[in-house]
């Protein structure tokens, strides 16, 4: 796995539901296999506190339920930890007194009504919420707060390696 941690490289400008926000990218990385891409998601969770929101987005089998395992693992969320695809949302609890997770798939929502309708806000500030699918969708859930996270994840090299970008907004 190769690692590139600290400061934030240059802005880029990144277009959401709403506004134009400056997205600053604080790492890059490649992840060999799908062990890595969950080693990945476990270090990340140690930057989440209650209220994040982490936007993932890459195509099918890009490794964004992966990332998810390893991120539920760290932050010590009953599991198992599945792709949400069918039932939209469900909610992990801590099995170590810290946030719950709650693990959205924004891939069958077809507005942003829909949502909406998940009532996501409802535990925002106590969880730490995932949403795969949610670029270009999820964003309106940040507004009023600090900003989110953005994981983008490309798995389209032909030796299987995910190419992974974490990103703030």
């Amino acid at each position: 796995m190769n690692v590139l941690d600290g400061q934030s490289e240059r802005p880029t400008q990144a277009g959401s539901v709403s506004t134009q926000e400056e997205v600053f990218t604080l790492e890059r990385l490649t992840a060999s296999d799908a062990a890595a891409t969950r080693a990945v998601g476990l270090r990340f969770a140690e930057r989440l506190v209650p209220g994040d929101l982490v936007i993932l987005s890459g195509e099918l089998g890009a490794g964004k339920t992966t990332f998810t395992q390893g991120l539920a693992e760290g932050l010590g969320v009953r599991g198992p930890i599945t792709s949400p695809t069918f039932v939209l949302a469900r909610v992990h609890p801590s099995l170590v007194g810290g946030p719950a997770l709650v693990h959205v798939d924004a891939y069958r929502l077809g507005s942003l009504a829909e949502l909406d309708d998940l009532d996501l806000d409802a535990s925002f500030d106590e969880s730490v919420t995932v949403v795969e699918w949610g670029e270009g969708r999820a964003e309106v859930l940040a507004e009023g707060r600090s900003g989110h996270y953005l994981v983008r994840l490309d798995r389209s090299r032909e030796d299987d390696v995910r190419e992974i970008q974490i990103s703030r907004a």
